[in-house]
């Protein structure tokens, strides 16, 4: 009978990049007994890499035990889990070497591929915090990639170990992990140019040529995030976009650079604008008069069969906590429109719905924000245009 063992790898970086580890087990899998573990110190790297490190030891340890047993490999990391399964594409070029190793050493064809959710990782992750505690050299006989440069000092709490954090973020005393959500608009379509009201209600219009352009410079500016911009947030392992033909477009630009499927979720469509659908401002306040200005400044007004900003915004608020739900320390990415970006934005900053419309939200830019379990959120970057940034590779 083949025997089976279970791998549980996981890894971490305080400050991504920063001083890193990693950790991972062999059990048994008709026991639990754990048959081996290993951790190790990286120096400097990327949470992604720390975790390829773990994968890559875990997997070592399983083939020093038995050649020949069927492996589970159970990773928090939906990232490392789909790409080895070969769903999503793997780009960045460390984390590929890592991968490459893995598959030299077993058919990960045969290896089942399991994400489960981080408190069910927790003795991985035990193993891997050693590992960033201690510092230093490798901690055992299998290091899976040599150290990087010097580890970052770590500021000394209380409470604990807490992961050094980007000047001028959002002040916190301890070291809880967010999910990050990096909020794109969709490019340009013929009712941007027009300035008519573009809502849920009508799946259409597509991007204009402008705006397929558009796209392709915020999938361009996407694809640096946790590379060589924002360095402190984890590379993104996620892509959900809004229903509509223009969201759905910009996401599979976004697609095409990141390697990643992309997954509808209609709490992040835009407002419904009823009987304003389609007409420009002028339109609306000819037959309305008044009643626009008091949609974007009074949260509870409604137009005639839509929605209100305090109605799009507890649908944000809602589709948001899913993602928060869902796990942290890891990066979503979701397309969406103008006015559900600033309810996210203004949900995130805890503001009054009757500010939201102060915030700038152009064509194709990106905001982030950063969701904590406490509700403590960090809005990272607002409105942040995608032109001119360019690729980096």
């Amino acid at each position: 009978m083949v025997r089976q063992l279970v791998v549980e790898a996981d890894g971490g970086s305080r400050g991504n990049p920063g001083p890193a580890g990693y950790g991972a087990l062999v059990r048994d899998a008709a026991t639990g007994q754990v048959l081996a573990e290993r951790h190790g110190f990286l120096g400097v790297t990327t949470n992604n890499v720390a975790e390829y490190s773990a994968l890559l030891a875990g997997v070592q340890a399983a083939v020093a035990i038995d050649p020949d047993a069927r492996l589970e490999v159970r990773m928090d990391s939906r990232l490392v889990v789909e790409q080895m399964r070969g769903a999503w594409k793997t780009k960045h070029e460390d984390m590929r070497r890592l991968g490459d190793r893995v598959r030299a050493l077993v058919d990960v064809g045969q290896v089942t591929w399991t994400w489960v959710p981080r408190a069910q990782n927790s003795a991985a992750d035990l193993l891997a915090n050693q590992a960033m505690d201690a510092g230093g050299p490798d901690l055992d006989d299998v290091p899976p990639e040599p150290a990087a440069a010097a580890p970052a000092s770590a500021a000394g709490t209380p409470g604990g170990t807490m992961r050094p954090r980007v000047s001028g973020s959002a002040v916190r005393f301890d070291d809880a992990r967010p999910v990050t959500v990096v909020l794109v608009r969709h490019g340009q379509t013929t009712m941007t140019v027009s300035r008519g009201y573009s809502g849920s209600s009508e799946p259409g219009p597509p991007l204009d040529e402008t705006g397929q352009a558009q796209a392709r410079a915020a999938a361009a500016l996407v694809e640096r995030v946790g590379r060589d911009l924002w360095g402190d947030i984890p590379y993104p392992g996620e892509l959900v976009a809004s229903p509509m033909v223009r969201t759905q477009q910009t996401a599979a630009a976004i697609s095409g650079r990141l390697g990643l499927p992309v997954r509808t979720d209609a709490g992040f469509q835009e407002a419904d604008f009823g009987a304003w659908q389609g007409l420009t401002p002028e339109q609306i306040e000819a037959q309305w008069p008044g009643m626009l200005e008091r949609w974007h400044t009074e949260a509870d007004v409604r137009p005639p069969g839509g929605e209100s900003i305090e109605d799009v915004g507890r649908r944000l608020s809602g589709a948001l906590h899913g993602l928060l739900e869902a796990g942290a320390d890891r990066t979503v990415v979701v397309v969406s429109h103008a006015v559900a970006i600033r309810a996210c934005l203004g949900v995130a900053m805890g503001a009054q719905a009757s500010s939201w419309s102060r915030l700038r939200v152009a064509p194709a830019s990106v905001s982030i924000v950063r969701l904590y379990a406490d509700g403590r959120h960090e809005v990272a970057v607002a409105g942040a245009p995608s032109e001119g940034w360019g690729p980096r590779d």
